[in-house]
C-alpha cells in the first residue's frame, strides 16, 4: 500500500492511501491527532471516488482538507473518475456533492494541487466560512491540441474565475497566511520545473486576483515549494548556488537570503533540500507556530530530518532515511511519509527529540529482518574521470547459506525520470531479488538527484549516453570486486529507466539478460506522441526536434536492433499516455526478427506504471521466471511459467 501526502486540519491528520488490492484508488484516511489510542479511518465515498488527479499525467496534489468555523470537517478533492472536484463531508454526514461543472468535453477539465485562502483577519468566526481555494486547472478540448494551463480560484458554490493564464505551466499556489496575496510558480516550454521556473506574488481580495498586480518576483533558476512563514515572510527553494536551498525571498526586491546563511556561498555542503517536481504538492520544509522550520534534505543519496534554528542546522536523529511530503502540527511535531532500510513506509509522527509514532495502520512484516538486504553505498568511477554513486543491495536470506567463491547473479537497476534518484529506504520490490539470491546495485548515474546542480546536468544533451555508460561501470566494477558474476549480469528499468536498459543492450554486450517496463525506444516518437508535461523535456536531453533529427535517430535503440542479442522481457500497460504501447510493440517485434529470446506482457488497464496488486505480482513472478529460463536456473516457489519465445533457453542447473 502506498501512502501520500500528510495535511492536517485542526486536530486531524490526513494522507492518502492508494490501495493495490482495490484496482490502486486512492482513499483519503485520518486520525486524530490529540487521541493517543486513535486509529485510522477513511473519508467516507473517498475510496469509491479514487482521489487522484492525471494533470501533467503524473499527478500529486488532487486534494487538500479543511476546517470550517463550526468544527466540522471537509476535504476538497479531484476525483479520478471524471475529474471534476468533489466536497466530502469528513464525516459522511452528507454525501459527496460535486464543486466544478461538467465539462464539455468528458474529463476535459483537470484540477491539482489546492491551496486554501485565508479569510482576512477579522472575519466572523476566524475561518473560512465558505472558502475559496486556488487550484492548477489543465483544460483538455479533445481535439489533441495540448491542453491549456491555468490557475483557477473555486468557490463551492461552483464558481471558478481565472487567477492566472498565458504561461505553459503553473504550479504551486499558496496565498500568505492573512489571504491578501497569492505567491505561485509558472515555468514555459522548453524549461522542466527543475531547469527554469518564475516566482510571482499577485494581490488577492476576497481570494481573486487584483488586476494589474501579477509580477515576477524571481526568475530562475529551478525554483520549487513557495512557502509562508507564520508572520508573512515568503521562501522558496532554488538551486542558485548549486545545492537547492530553502531561502527567503524579499517581497519587494525579489532578493534571495539563504537560511542556512553563509553556508550558501560555498553550495549547501552536499545538502539537498528540494527534489524534482514530477508531482504536485511536495513539501520539504515548514513551520511550527513559534517559528521554528523542520526540513528534510539528501545527502549522499539519503534522507534525513533537522531543524534550523538561527542559521544553524541541527539533525534530528529519527531512525529513518527516506522522507514524502513534510507537514507540521499545531503542537509543533511533523507529520511524514517516512521509512528506513529496514522499515516501510508509514505515516509517522515525529517529535523534535525525534521520538515517533506511527499513524498509517500497521502491516505484517512481509520480512524476517535477517532476511532483509542493507545496503552498501558505494562511489564508483565511470567514463571520462566522471564518477557516479549507487546502493548496492547483496542477496539475503536465513534459509540459504551463500558460497563465498560463488559470486551472485546481479541486476541493475536505472531508476526513471531520467531526473530522478534511487529510493534511500526499504523497497520491497528490491528485497524480492534479494531474497532469491540475486544482488542488486540501483544507480544514481550522472543526471540523478540529490547530488547538488551539476551533477544533475550531467544529461544535458547526453541521455542514453552518461546514465548507459554508468550503469554499465557499476555492474563491472561489482564484477571486478567479485560481489557479481560477470557471465550472469542484468538490466532493468522502466519509463526512463527503461530506456537506459535498451540503450546498454543495443550498445554492448555486458549483460546477459534485460527488463523493460514501459520504456522509451524511439526517441522521435516520444518526442511527437508525449504528453504536454514531457513535450520539450527532449530539448535539454538531447536536443531541439525536428532540427536534429538524426542525433534523435542515433540515440533511439529502435535504430540500432540489428544489435539486440540479449535475451529480454519487456512489460507494457495498455493505457500509458506517457509511453505508449506502440514503442514497447516495436522492440517485441525487432527481438522476434532477430530471434532473440523474449517475453512480452501487456496489462490491461495499467498506466504509465502497474497499480493494481495482481499485475505487480504478476510482473514480478514473470521476470523471475523469464530470467530462471534464459540464465539456467529453477526459481524457488510456486510461480507462473511466463512464455519465452525465439531462441533456446537454458536449462536448470
Amino acid at each position: 500500500m502506498r501512502r501520500t501526502e500528510p495535511r492536517i486540519a485542526g486536530a486531524w491528520a490526513y494522507w492518502v492511501e492508494e490501495r493495490p488490492l482495490d484496482h490502486g484508488r486512492g482513499s483519503v484516511v485520518r486520525v486524530r491527532l490529540d487521541e493517543p489510542g486513535a486509529g485510522p479511518v477513511d473519508v467516507p465515498h473517498s475510496a469509491e471516488a479514487d482521489i487522484r488527479t492525471a494533470v501533467h499525467e503524473y499527478g500529486g496534489g488532487a486534494w487538500l482538507p479543511f476546517e470550517a468555523a463550526d468544527g466540522s470537517h471537509f476535504v476538497l478533492a479531484s476525483c479520478m473518475s471524471d475529474h471534476r472536484v468533489r466536497l466530502f463531508d469528513a464525516t459522511g454526514a452528507a454525501a459527496p456533492r460535486a464543486v466544478t461543472p461538467e465539462p464539455d468535453i468528458p474529463r476535459g477539465l483537470r484540477y491539482a494541487d489546492p491551496a486554501l485562502v485565508p479569510a482576512p483577519p477579522g472575519s466572523p468566526g476566524g475561518a473560512a466560512v465558505s472558502p475559496v481555494s486556488v487550484w492548477v486547472r489543465e483544460s483538455h478540448d479533445g481535439t489533441g491540441n495540448e491542453p491549456r494551463n491555468e490557475l483557477v480560484a473555486i468557490h463551492l458554490d461552483g464558481t471558478v474565475s481565472v487567477v492566472a493564464t498565458g504561461a505553459d505551466f503553473y504550479s504551486s499556489p499558496r496565498p500568505s497566511p492573512d489571504g491578501s496575496a497569492l505567491a505561485y510558480l509558472s515555468w514555459d516550454h522548453p524549461n522542466m520545473p527543475w531547469d527554469h521556473v518564475r516566482l510571482h506574488l499577485v494581490d488577492l481580495d476576497g481570494g481573486m486576483a487584483v488586476p494589474g498586480t501579477d509580477r515576477v518576483l524571481v526568475d530562475g533558476p529551478a525554483l520549487s515549494q513557495p512557502a509562508w512563514s507564520p508572520d508573512g515572510e515568503l521562501h522558496t527553494v532554488t538551486d542558485v548556488h548549486g545545492w537547492w536551498s530553502i531561502h527567503r525571498v524579499d517581497t519587494e526586491t525579489g532578493a534571495t537570503e539563504s537560511m542556512l546563511g553563509d553556508a550558501a556561498a560555498g553550495g549547501e555542503h552536499g545538502r539537498e533540500f528540494g527534489v524534482p517536481a514530477w508531482v504536485f504538492a511536495q513539501a520539504t520544509y515548514g513551520w511550527s507556530i513559534d517559528g521554528m522550520l523542520w526540513c528534510t534534505w539528501t545527502s549522499g543519496g539519503v534522507g534525513h530530518l533537522g531543524i534550523i534554528r538561527d542559521g544553524q542546522l541541527e539533525e534530528i536523529p529519527s531512525g529513518f532515511t527516506d522522507f514524502g511530503r513534510l507537514v507540521v502540527t499545531a503542537g509543533g511535531s511533523v507529520v511524514t511519509v517516512a521509512a528506513g532500510w529496514t522499515r516501510r513506509a508509514a505515516v509517522m509522527e515525529i517529535a523534535s527529540d525525534g521520538t515517533h509514532r506511527q499513524l498509517s495502520a500497521s502491516e505484517p512484516s512481509a520480512l524476517e529482518p535477517s532476511d532483509v538486504s542493507v545496503p552498501e553505498p558505494f562511489t564508483f568511477d565511470s567514463n571520462e574521470g566522471r564518477q557516479a554513486h549507487a546502493f548496492f543491495f547483496p542477496p539475503a536470506n536465513s534459509a540459504v547459506t551463500a558460497q563465498p567463491d560463488d559470486p551472485p547473479p546481479l541486476m541493475v537497476l536505472s531508476h526513471g525520470g531520467p531526473t530522478g534518484s534511487a529510493r534511500s529506504s526499504l523497497d520491497l520490490g528490491i528485497q524480492y531479488w534479494t531474497t532469491r539470491g540475486i544482488a542488486v546495485v540501483d544507480v544514481n548515474y550522472g543526471g540523478s538527484t540529490g547530488y547538488g546542480t551539476a551533477f544533475r546536468n550531467l544529461l544535458r544533451g547526453q541521455w542514453g549516453v552518461v546514465d548507459t555508460q554508468d550503469c554499465i561501470a557499476a555492474a563491472l566494477h561489482l564484477a571486478a570486486a567479485g560481489a557479481a558474476d560477470s557471465q550472469r549480469l542484468v538490466i532493468k528499468g522502466g519509463s526512463a529507466g527503461g530506456y537506459t536498459t535498451l540503450c546498454a543492450l543495443t550498445g554492448s554486450d555486458v549483460f546477459a539478460a534485460g527488463i523493460s517496463r514501459y520504456g522509451v525506444a524511439d526517441l522521435e516518437a516520444l518526442a511527437r506522441d508525449t504528453h504536454k508535461f514531457e513535450a520539450r523535456y527532449l530539448d535539454g536531453l538531447i536536443g531541439p526536434w525536428p532540427e536534429q533529427a538524426d542525433l534523435y535517430r542515433e540515440r533511439s535503440p529502435i535504430w540500432r536492433t540489428d544489435q539486440l542479442r540479449t535475451p529480454m522481457i519487456v512489460l507494457q500497460g495498455t493505457e500509458d499516455r506517457v509511453v505508449p504501447q506502440s514503442q514497447s510493440e516495436q522492440v517485441v517485434a525487432a527481438l522476434a526478427d532477430a530471434g532473440v529470446p523474449h517475453a512480452y506482457l501487456l496489462f490491461e488497464g495499467e498506466g504509465h506504471g502497474f497499480r493494481r496488486g495482481p499485475n505487480i505480482v504478476a510482473a514480478l513472478e514473470a521476470e523471475l521466471s523469464f530470467l530462471g529460463q534464459v540464465l539456467g536456473f529453477e526459481p524457488a516457489g510456486d510461480i507462473a511459467r511466463v512464455e519465452v519465445r525465439g531462441g533456446r533457453q537454458q536449462q536448470p542447473q
